[in-house]
């Protein structure tokens, strides 16, 4: 007596269901191929018409058919325990490769590429890829960093992260800083434009046709930047430029200015000066903390906006593109909101400091050299 197969019936969300994952560019081979199955034991075919038009075994049509029945359409993505391909590397292997690549450093060289770390272990080199893309190691990158070693970091760090939390009444917060050495570069020759599937062109070299500086002040509330380009980025210049907040801010308001520890900002005629004005109030982030004035923040869209990939004959013309950009900043200015606090800030540093204290000073994190045999010069980039 011939076997009966189960009946299979299927939902409207679950044949919808199935449906899309046979369509979508996505879903593996194997999937695509048990949702055929289901469907068309959904339209009553039998397992040899279904084995027949997909030409494969008629136990496989029978397997998911009452794997369906059981467990539904996620039970066909389901892969049981033993299939598929062995691993070609034990985890020892692997565990070789990542610690290799973590404490180690290839002779001659200060980190690892693919092809040498594969020809130091003795696998390919998208093996080595593939293990470290899934632990996610990138020796070809490297971030930089800088600690303070202000002996009154929690004070200023406290003082400055509380103004921009929690500015005062009455008062306006603004981030002053100078962005020294704006190279007026020109190209050698003319750029292409941008065009469809193509990207606008430059040329990699310049001239230089000298440099200007800028003074800029950010109104942390509204985001208004107040700037003004110098020749140089002495007191003189940084007491004309305060002289020019004092107009553009107009009345007795407090003005509480953010500064980094330049030596400019401390002169002894700037602090005169600074007794003659009482509304000024001078709040210095802690030394090598540059991130914690938010002008900083507005020089990197100026320099990705109007500078970088701009070209200029001359420094009026440099000038010029950047009182342009200041212009069509504050017709719609765009205030830099700060959210991290002072307590975030500093678990983030203790764990830093930690990691520091377990590696000699002036040193990298320490890493021993592992011979290789010389490898063969190529044109192939590593």
């Amino acid at each position: 007596m011939p076997r009966i197969s189960p009946v299979v019936s299927l939902e409207k969300a679950q044949r919808t269901q199935l449906e899309q994952w046979v369509s979508a560019h996505g879903t593996p081979q194997q999937v695509a191929l048990r949702c055929r199955i289901v469907l068309a034991a959904a339209a009553g075919e039998t397992n040899l018409q279904i084995a027949g038009t997909s030409q494969i075994d008629v136990k496989t049509v029978s397997l998911w058919r009452s794997r369906f029945i059981a467990k539904g359409p996620e039970g066909l993505w389901e892969i049981a325990p033993g299939r598929g391909r062995k691993a070609t590397y034990s985890p020892r292997k692997i565990k070789a490769i990542v610690q290799a690549t973590t404490s180690t450093v290839p002779d001659g060289m200060t980190q690892w590429s693919c092809r040498t770390m594969a020809e130091a272990q003795g696998v390919s080199k998208s093996t080595v890829s593939t293990i470290w893309r899934s632990h996610q190691l990138k020796p070809h990158r490297i971030k930089t960093f800088k600690l303070s070693r202000d002996p009154r970091f929690l004070e200023k760090l406290t003082d400055v992260v509380g103004l921009y939390l929690n500015p005062p009444d009455q008062a306006l917060v603004l981030c002053v800083d100078e962005k020294t050495q704006i190279q007026a570069l020109d190209r050698t020759q003319p750029g292409l434009p941008m065009k469809k599937g193509r990207l606008g062109t430059m040329t990699h070299d310049y001239k230089r046709n000298g440099t200007t500086c800028l003074f800029a002040a950010l109104e942390v509330l509204q985001g208004k930047v107040v700037g003004e380009c110098f020749s140089r980025h002495r007191h003189q210049e940084f007491l004309k430029f305060l002289r020019r907040i004092d107009s553009e801010f107009p009345g007795d308001v407090p003005l509480h200015l953010v500064l980094d520890n330049y030596g400019t900002h401390k002169h002894p005629s700037v602090q005169a000066w600074m007794k003659r004005h009482p509304r000024f109030v001078c709040h210095f982030v802690p030394t090598s903390s540059s991130w914690l004035n938010l002008v900083e923040r507005w020089f990197g869209e100026l320099t990705s906006k109007a500078v970088r990939r701009g070209s200029f004959s001359s420094v009026a013309d440099l000038q010029i593109a950047i009182a342009q950009f200041l212009e069509a900043w504050n017709e719609d200015p765009k205030p830099f909101v700060w959210t991290a606090t002072v307590e975030s800030i500093q678990a983030k540093l203790s764990g830093c400091r930690q990691t520091l204290e377990q590696i000699k000073p002036g040193c990298t994190a320490p890493r021993t050299r592992k011979k290789i045999k010389s490898p063969v010069i190529s044109r192939t980039p590593h």
